[in-house]
């Protein structure tokens, strides 16, 4: 069972996948700190100096001090931060595209597809006519 499990794990592909994760996450904490420290203060500047991340609708308020043992804390929906999320997906969506376009045309773009096998079939058929 250890020999099967030792084979399994060196193969290419379990890898190949685990230096992808370790650099997805590597990634995600660089494209999060570009849109949250530089992007987002740019927006808010724009948007007239809102911090959308503030943004929410207070269904009901806190009540009570804070840390006593009746505090209620404050029950609000926090649409700001969906923004926030939104323009953060929108940012990623763009840097992936730009990114695979690169690769795309550094590759010297998609190859051109072969034919069908409906195409091979006819050829095959007609060879065969003659």
């Amino acid at each position: 069972m250890f020999k099967e499990f030792k084979e399994f794990i060196l193969t290419g592909n379990v890898v190949d996948f685990a230096v992808a994760v370790i650099l997805a996450g590597a990634v995600g904490l660089v494209v999060n700190g570009f849109v949250n420290d530089i992007i987002m203060p740019l927006v808010g500047h724009f948007s007239g100096g809102m911090d959308f991340a503030n943004m929410r609708y207070v269904l009901s308020p806190a009540s009570g001090v804070e840390g006593s043992e009746g505090y209620v804390a404050e029950n609000a929906i926090r649409y700001g931060a969906w923004i926030n999320s939104i323009i953060n997906l929108i940012i990623v969506g763009f840097v992936l595209f730009m990114i695979v376009r690169a690769y795309n045309k550094a590759r010297g773009g998609a190859p051109e597809a072969g034919p069908t096998e409906i195409d091979l079939l006819t050829q095959i058929r007609d060879a065969l006519k003659k």
